[in-house]
């Protein structure tokens, strides 16, 4: 079992910076694949970004590449989204994502991760 807690969300203007934290619980956090998902009013959940257990392999969204960065801490249970350069389409819940996987590869899908925190609103104005 795995307990996420997002913090960091907020009101941010166009053009400034936000990170985002993910803190998981557990002792075998390196044994997992993370990833950042958003979803804003009346849309569906999307994939942002993912990183895999080690930190070594990360994935993005074209709608936030070269904007966003994902990072992981192991050593902290924790992951990370930096959001430089937001846009008020950025505007949405944030929910960080994890599944029991060690591999190399990453997923993008919703369905493909089994724990979820609850998300952290992250407003852009322009």
């Amino acid at each position: 079992q795995v307990q996420l807690v997002e913090s960091g969300g907020g009101l941010v203007q166009a053009g400034g910076s936000l990170r985002l934290s993910c803190a998981a619980s557990g002792r075998t956090f390196s044994s997992y694949a993370m990833g950042w998902f958003r979803q804003a009013p009346g849309k569906e959940r999307e994939f942002v970004a993912a990183i895999n257990w080690s930190g070594g392999s990360t994935y993005y969204a074209d709608s936030v590449k070269g904007r966003f960065t994902i990072s992981r801490d192991n050593a902290k249970n924790t992951v990370y989204l930096q959001m430089n350069s937001p846009k008020p389409e950025d505007t949405a819940v944030y929910y960080c994502a994890a599944v029991y996987y060690s591999g190399s590869g990453y997923f993008r899908t919703p369905q493909s991760y089994d724990y979820w925190g609850q998300g952290t609103q992250v407003t852009v104005s322009s």
